[in-house]
């Protein structure tokens, strides 16, 4: 009896321990089935993220990437010929031991004042009293000129000319910190050569302008060999490569005064026209000619652009005398050039809107004046004048001269 009950007890040990080890499997196959359940469903979450995050750094990027379309710039710029000052213009500008030619410009004031920016070209020295004022062929003049063109609303003036050099080196610092006194900007001749390695910028509405300038040469007066830096001489490979630095400072426009040409001669010659498209074929947007001290023509240009886009340029020549004491024929003729343009916030290109000119001349009477020319004719057609029947008859062969030589107004 005792032996079949140790057997039973046996046997019933042996189920229950089966029973336990089912037990301890089934709950391991469970614990591992709610293991691989849980990391699938966090691998999913993670994807997900994963996912999510992909999207939202696509759509960043489309974000960065996306082309926005900026406003237009527009900008009218007013542009004058050579200043000058011959020995009758400061002697007349002499009252009351003191220099100021102001006077010279209150008929034509208003129509350069009115622009956004207004540039000149300077083609005399403030070397200072101390060295005496002189006239042709060495220029200096009084410095009260300079803060007479700044009131005026003059901008920007080249100093590079022939004449730059008239009264050396100390002439060409002395200018320049002339123009700084009074708060014009200036390019062509420099005091150092970190600020001849500098493209002079100026800021205007929002635009950005590089303006550049150059001369043929300085009458012979040699540069100092230590200081080759202080003249910008036209040189196709400077030109260039000033033009390269230009661009890389990314200006909306660019423009270069170009001190060059024949002296009174009514047409460009060959070096120009060669000049002129080297200087469109590298960027340049607007090209002013100075040095005949006569009007030469003026015509826009299309650009094609290496990316195949097309800008429109603009180049005048020759802008002849804006004031000197010059009596050769066609001398006393000029313009105030009005250029206004576009750049376009679609596609960066210029578009030159209009340019039309007012026809001005130097005339001296009991002063030096310089008159609107169409304004003095329509007072005397409207019986408010004081100068003569043979001084209007003048004015209207100026006049005509001027509108032959410019061509029509470009609207």
């Amino acid at each position: 009896m005792r032996k079949n009950d140790e057997q039973f007890s046996r046997k019933k040990r042996l189920r229950i321990d089966r029973i336990i080890l089912v037990l301890v499997i089934l709950y391991i196959i469970i614990s591992g089935i709610s293991m691989l359940l849980s990391q699938f469903k966090h691998s999913e979450t993670d994807n997900h993220n994963d996912i999510k995050q992909s999207f939202l750094k696509i759509d960043a990027l489309s974000e960065d990437y996306k082309v926005e379309v900026l406003p237009d710039k527009k900008i009218s710029i007013a542009v004058i010929g050579d200043i000058m000052c011959h020995n009758t213009q400061f002697k007349d500008a002499y009252s009351n031991g003191q220099y100021d030619f102001s006077y010279v410009f209150d008929d034509i004031k208003e129509k350069i004042e009115y622009a956004d920016l207004a540039i000149g070209n300077l083609e005399t020295t403030f070397a200072g009293s101390e060295v005496g004022y002189s006239s042709y062929p060495t220029f200096n003049t009084p410095e009260h000129l300079a803060t007479d063109l700044k009131e005026l609303g003059i901008d920007v003036l080249s100093t590079v000319n022939n004449h730059c050099l008239d009264k050396g080196y100390k002439g060409i610092e002395n200018t320049i910190n002339e123009l700084d006194k009074v708060g014009i900007v200036h390019t062509g001749t420099y005091s150092s050569e970190e600020k001849s390695n500098e493209i002079t910028i100026k800021e205007v509405k929002d635009m950005k302008i590089a303006i550049l300038a150059y001369t043929y040469g300085t009458n012979g007066i040699p540069i100092p060999s230590d200081k080759k830096y202080c003249v910008n001489l036209i040189d196709k490979e400077k030109i260039v490569a000033d033009l390269k630095k230009a661009k890389e400072l990314k200006p909306d426009l660019i423009i270069a005064i170009m001190h060059w040409g024949s002296e009174y001669q009514t047409s460009p010659n060959s070096e120009q026209q060669e000049l002129a498209d080297l200087l469109f074929k590298n960027g340049v947007n607007i090209i002013l000619g100075s040095h005949p001290h006569v009007l030469q023509k003026m015509e826009k240009r299309e650009i094609i652009l290496e990316d195949g886009t097309k800008n429109e340029g603009f180049i005048i020549y020759s802008l002849g005398n804006f004031m000197s004491g010059q009596v050769k024929s066609g001398t006393k003729q000029s313009v105030i050039l009005n250029i206004n343009l576009t750049k376009s916030g679609k596609n960066n290109t210029i578009s030159i809107d209009s340019v039309n000119y007012t026809p001005i001349y130097t005339f001296k009477g009991t002063h030096y004046r310089l008159l609107d020319i169409q304004k003095t004719i329509d007072n005397y057609n409207n019986g408010n004048t004081t100068y003569s029947k043979d001084t209007i008859s003048l004015l209207r062969n100026e006049l005509e001269q001027i509108k032959n030589r410019l061509g029509n107004i470009t609207e």
